[in-house]
Order: structure tokens, then C-alpha cells, then sequence
């Protein structure tokens, strides 16, 4: 089974995320905060990280760094609405792709499906 770990602060958002990656074969974790994902981190490995930017405690671009130091293998999905700006430097220091807010159910499975084959 494939552990999806999603770190995002807004409740609709999660949720919403949660619905649309709804898959037998894969388990989803939530956790709303850095320190939050630096904690479930200490305990497991996931398989993929869906990563929001703006978040209480700080930015999920400063984030990517930490996960590929102790989850090398982990992958990684950047998505941001308000900063689209910051997709080169996400994918330029660890981030395997960049979704911008708003994107398509078809966007969104495609991409974590691509990730996780």
C-alpha cells in the first residue's frame, strides 16, 4: 500500500484532496502544520507528500530540503495558489512536479498517479 501524506492547513482543501485521492491501494494521512510533518515524518516514511506553501508555521518551500534529507525517496508535490512565482524554486531544490491552485480532479490523480508508477 502506498502512504500519501498531505500537508495543508484549510479544512475544504484537505478534505477535498482526501475525496478525489480516495483509493483502495493507498492510505492518506493529514497533518496541518510543518511541525506537524516533521513529526509524522519521525515516525514514517510516506510514499508521496502533497505539500501546500502557505502554511501556519511557515513555508512548505523552505520544507522540501528537510524531506529529501530524511525521506530521499519520497516524492513530492508542491501546490500553491497565491505563489505560483515559487514553482522554479521548488522544483529546482526537491519538488518532482508543482500544481497551482485551482487544478482539475484529472490534473490532480494524473500527476500522483505518474508519482506513484
Amino acid at each position: 500500500m502506498k502512504k500519501i501524506l498531505i500537508v495543508e492547513d484549510e479544512g475544504d482543501m484537505c478534505l477535498l484532496l482526501n475525496i478525489l485521492l480516495n483509493q483502495p491501494e493507498w492510505a492518506i494521512d493529514h497533518v496541518k502544520t510543518l511541525s506537524g510533518a516533521r513529526t509524522f515524518l519521525e515516525k514514517e516514511t510516506p510514499t508521496l507528500i502533497l505539500l501546500d506553501n502557505r502554511l501556519p508555521d511557515g513555508m512548505g518551500v523552505d520544507f522540501i530540503s528537510y524531506i529529501k534529507e530524511t525521506s530521499p525517496a519520497t516524492k513530492i508535490v508542491m501546490i500553491s495558489g497565491a505563489d505560483a512565482e515559487v514553482s522554479d524554486l521548488a522544483l529546482e531544490i526537491g519538488a518532482d512536479t508543482f500544481l497551482c491552485k485551482p487544478f482539475t480532479k484529472i490534473q490532480l490523480q494524473a500527476t500522483v498517479q505518474q508519482l506513484l508508477n
